[in-house]
């Protein structure tokens, strides 16, 4: 895995996340009937990742869910894509005691990273858990190339606490990457099954719940062998962008495969790139950007097994 330096910098703003607030009486019942995972089961300060997908299972955004009440739920998703999900997601509510609210300017969310972040907090939630503190809400993410990740989520205006470290913005850009953990945006919507994106096996999708738009594409793609692409780790000495094509020089004339997610170089390590690739073009031979003979991409390991018949 190629390290990601952690410098002292001032406490650095996630500008391109957005929060949808769902809360009624009815919050769980119509979240878990639109989402890839289990809402209804989420237990109070529970952190869960889960997919909206379309009629096609083809998915319409990406979220990190948290409950932070009864019958409270926070979705933070790409804030590129707030606007068109907020409207589409208003749609099916229907008669449901849920209400979705646009709760992006009502926080301030805030990157913690590293040892020095686990230090300051002292006592932090673990990934998968969500917890009051430091005067907002502590969301334990997934890590990136081993290195603890939060989120601080303050009241909007509330100063950042005393003494809380900061990021590097692309050094935290990179370990979004290397946790592996894709986030759709403007340029990949509808692009993606789940499974193609590696959102199964990173807990994002629950098999055993009720229905939601595009379960049976995404069942038939886990159960019938369907599935010829796969999400993998990339590095390459070009910045990268999502949505960009890549290409295999055994088959030069069609795209192999889409960028997911991308991150500058930093400090003298090469860009990063999360892309969804085909297996055969997994197995051997070169993959470049833009077109064959284009900047190579390099594989890097993800902190996550691939299953054993499809790895790398």
């Amino acid at each position: 895995m190629i390290m990601t330096p952690m410098m002292s910098h001032p406490p650095l703003r996630l500008d391109d996340w957005a929060l949808i607030h769902a809360h009624g009486d009815d919050a769980a019942r119509f979240l878990h009937g639109q989402l890839t995972q289990d809402i209804e089961s989420l237990p109070e300060g529970g952190v869960r990742l889960a997919g909206w997908c379309s009629a096609k299972g083809r998915l319409l955004a990406s979220f990190v869910v948290w409950r932070d009440g009864p019958t409270s739920y926070r979705l933070a998703c790409s804030r590129d894509l707030l606007a068109p999900t907020l409207k589409r997601l208003r749609m099916f509510v229907l008669r449901l005691k849920c209400k979705l609210d646009d709760a992006t300017d009502a926080v301030s969310m805030f990157a913690l990273a590293g040892h020095a972040a686990r230090q300051w907090l002292g006592a932090a939630p673990s990934v998968g858990q969500a917890a009051p503190g430091h005067g907002g809400w502590l969301v334990a993410l997934p890590p990136g190339d081993a290195t603890p990740r939060w989120w601080l989520v303050l009241p909007a205006g509330t100063a950042p606490p005393a003494g809380m470290p900061g990021v590097d913005p692309v050094a935290w850009q990179r370990l979004e990457l290397q946790s592996g953990v894709v986030r759709i945006v403007q340029a990949t919507v509808e692009q993606f099954v789940p499974q193609m994106v590696n959102l199964e096996l990173v807990g994002g999708v629950n098999f055993q719940k009720g229905c939601y738009p595009g379960q049976e594409v995404v069942a038939r793609s886990q159960y019938r062998g369907t599935l010829k692409r796969r999400l993998q780790l990339f590095a390459a000495d070009t910045d990268m962008q999502p949505g960009q094509e890549v290409f295999h020089d055994a088959d030069p004339g069609q795209p192999a495969g889409l960028v997911a997610l991308a991150a500058p170089g930093l400090d003298g390590l090469p860009a990063l790139a999360l892309v969804e690739v085909k297996l055969a073009a997994l197995a051997s031979g070169v993959l470049s950007l833009g077109a064959a003979g284009g900047p190579v991409l390099s594989p890097l390991p993800l902190p996550y097994a691939l299953p054993s018949d499809v790895a790398a």
